[in-house]
This record gives C-alpha cells, structure tokens and sequence, in this order.
C-alpha cells in the first residue's frame, strides 16, 4: 500500500484538466455487453476501478484494449460468459451494473453481491425489483444472484427507494430494457448527469431511449444493439472536488473540461460563501475570498447537492471559522471521515444523519487513515490547508476515483510526494 506525504499551507495556481467521469464510464463500459460489434470508449480515466471493469470485461468473454490517450476498444473475444465472479465485482459496486446487460443479451447471469467503499448500508434490491419488473427470476445464494428470463418484456416500473432513487439500479434496468420487448417506462428514474450520459451512448448504439436525465424515461425496445464510438463526458465529483480545494487553500486557479450546468448547486453555495466564478468554452475561473463565511447543505439526489462532495465540503468548513451543518439524506452514515479530520485539529461532532461543523481558524498536519474514495478527498484538501506535513495512509481509496490527483495538484504547485507505506 502507498501513502501521500502532503506540506499543507501552500496556495495554488494555475490551471487543472478533470478526467473523464468514473460513474459514466462504468456503465457505459458494461454496456459493451449488449452489443457483439466494436466500441470505441473515448476519455475513460485510467483508475482502480476502470481497470477493474476491464478486468471483469475480460472473464466475460470480451477483448479489451486500452490505450494511453484513454481510449478503451472493446471487442468480442470469444461466447459471452454470464458469470461475474466475486474476487472482482466484490471490489467495486459499479460492477454490479453487468447483471442488466447480461440478463438481456443471455438471458441468464450470475453476478457477485457488489462491495465498494464502507459509507453504508447500500442494497441490491432496487435493481432486482426493476429487473423482475421486466422478466427475470432472481435467486440470492452463497453471495451470488442468479438471474433468469425467458426473455425480457416492457413494463411500467416505478424504481425509487427509501432514500430516493439509485444511480446505479436506474443504470441496470435502463440497459436491460433497451433490448426488452416493448416499451418500458422507468418512474423515478435517477437523474444524475451519468445517467443522461449512458442514454446517450445506448441511443448511439441504436437505442430508442427519450427522458433519460430526467425521473421518467421511456424505452422502446430493440432486436439488437450496434457497436459504437462515444466519449465519456467530464467527471463533474472531480471538478467540484478541484473547487473546494481551491477554496480551503484560497487559490484563484482554473479548472478545465467542466460542464457549468453540472455544478450549479455547489457554485450556488460557494457564492454564499464568498467565491466568485467565470465560466467559458469548459472552463471554470475560480476566485476565492481570503476568508469565507460559514455554509450549511444538506444532500439530495442530483440536481441536489451531492453525496459524494459531503466529505469534501465539510473538509472547507472545518477550516472556516462560525458553525455550519451538513446532513447527508443519501447515505445517512457516510462520516467516518469526521474522526479523521478532528485529528488535524477540526471540531465537527457527528448528530445522526447531520455533522456540526465549529470552524477554526488553523488545523495541523497529522498522520491519517483514507476510509473511502471521497473521505480521501477531503483528507487530501484538508492536508493541503493545513499547517505542516500529513500523512494519508491507504489512498489506494483515492486511486479509485482520481486519475492522476497527485501529478495534477503538482501542477498546481502543491507539495506532495507518494511512498510506500
């Protein structure tokens, strides 16, 4: 395992490119399934979790290639297998959206029960609701669910859960249906960006999918899917986590490759908070204040603000003095980064699904632990605003999610270094 050596105290500039999105390319990558024909995957980050989809393309029967341009090719290597064993989806939750690919394209499908990052109790029974809705017959034994249909038919489904709808059952039913007979309509259907950006790949491998971004999306159904070339958009977690760095080091510096619209959420509350923003042709001018004022959010399903900018929201208000709230009402106990910050010399106290937050003017470098993708994020900006040096153990957590974050916060002007641990 490695570790990163960060010298906080340090302001940035300069300018910064966000990668692809990670929970567009996952999806998109599984959707190869549904097609025997080529696809062309362009600006795919190269991460743990990319190259563990790669990975598990490969004991399905698929010829992947990637190339260093992140440019993916995947082709038909041989008969589509219908077993995703446990040694890899149970690294990576978003491996779990090759069961509806599958269970179109064969009609059958073993998946592993999914793992990923410790932010919760996270189930599978949103996906399997929606796939039955559809058709199939599912089994749950010894850590595996086995899948079954005749074949699949249209429906009316509603998909939303206790605490909203799922990005990730959303994506399963949606690449199920393409190839269901008939028309299905999924209500509540997730409306984050990722999900409007795997319809747009699916309508151009010949897909007939109208509202997809939005609750309801409506899919006719067809015989079968062609190949494709598509590239992934900008991963809008990575931007806003470049945001929020800037602020808690208070840098002017300039993210590329964003889409605005995106982020309006996070925008609207730095602007309470005291930033300023230009956006133009995919760039975000970022000024920040000497000393911003304390904000609170509460997480919602997008356009809400995001769950997975909690943690790295409340590294900055630890670090802007005044109190502030952060509730989370998508994963009720995704803080375990709390007790992590507070080591560096933050007071945030944990209420049930809420974190108070009294910020300080100064925290100090320390060693810490990475529990999960996004609380290492917020170590890392929590490193780089902080007096002295921090140690980040296990940020194998951060190579999940960030292509490259150390290579661009040295562009940056960051002092960071990576070891062993």
């Amino acid at each position: 395992m490695q570790k990163l050596i960060i010298n906080g105290k340090r302001p940035l500039r300069g300018g910064v490119t966000v990668s692809g999105s990670k929970n567009a390319a996952l999806p998109i990558l599984a959707a190869t399934l549904l097609t025997d024909e080529s696809c062309e995957i362009h600006n795919v980050p190269q991460l743990r979790d990319t190259r563990t989809m790669f990975d598990l393309l490969r004991s399905l029967g698929k010829d992947v290639e990637v190339s260093h341009n992140g440019t993916v090719l995947v082709r038909a290597g041989g008969p589509l297998k219908s077993v995703a064993h446990y040694d890899m989806v149970s690294t990576m939750r978003g491996s779990f959206c090759v069961l509806g690919p599958l269970l179109a394209k064969l009609r059958q499908a073993k998946v592993s029960l999914p793992g990923g990052c410790v932010i919760g109790v996270r189930p599978v029974d949103l996906h399997l609701k929606g796939l039955s809705a559809l058709g199939a017959d599912f089994e749950v034994e010894n850590g595996y669910v086995h899948g079954r249909t005749s074949g699949l038919v249209g429906k009316q489904i509603y998909l939303g859960g206790v605490f909203g709808s799922s990005v990730l059952a959303t994506a399963n039913v949606l690449m199920a249906s393409v190839l269901a007979e008939g028309t299905t309509v999924i209500q509540s259907a997730a409306c984050e960006p990722e999900i409007g950006d795997l319809g747009e790949c699916l309508n151009a491998m010949g897909a007939k999918i109208d509202g997809h971004g939005t609750p309801i999306i409506r899919v006719t159904g067809v015989k079968e899917m062609d190949g494709v070339s598509y590239t992934v958009g900008p991963d809008r977690i990575e931007a806003g986590s470049f945001v929020l760095l800037a602020a808690a080091t208070k840098s002017d510096i300039v993210v590329h490759n964003v889409n605005y619209g995106h982020l309006l959420v996070l925008i609207d509350k730095l602007e309470e908070y005291g930033m300023k923003f230009r956006h133009e042709n995919g760039s975000l001018y970022v000024e920040c204040p000497h000393q911003g004022k304390p904000v609170s959010v509460t997480t919602y399903p997008y356009p809400g603000f995001p769950t997975d900018l909690q943690a790295q929201f409340m590294a900055l208000m630890a670090v802007t003095p005044g109190v502030s709230l952060v509730v989370d009402k998508v994963f009720p106990d995704r803080f375990i980064h709390i007790a992590e910050l507070n080591r560096m010399g933050a007071n945030i106290r944990r209420e049930g699904n809420a974190a108070v937050i009294e910020g300080v003017k100064e925290i100090y470098g320390a060693p810490v632990m990475a529990s999960d993708l996004r609380a290492s994020a917020a170590l890392v900006i929590a490193a780089l605003a902080a007096n002295g040096t921090t140690e980040i153990n296990r940020v194998y957590h951060l190579d999940r999610g960030y292509e490259d974050l150390d290579q661009k916060l040295l562009g940056l002007g960051a002092r960071i270094s990576r070891m062993d641990e």
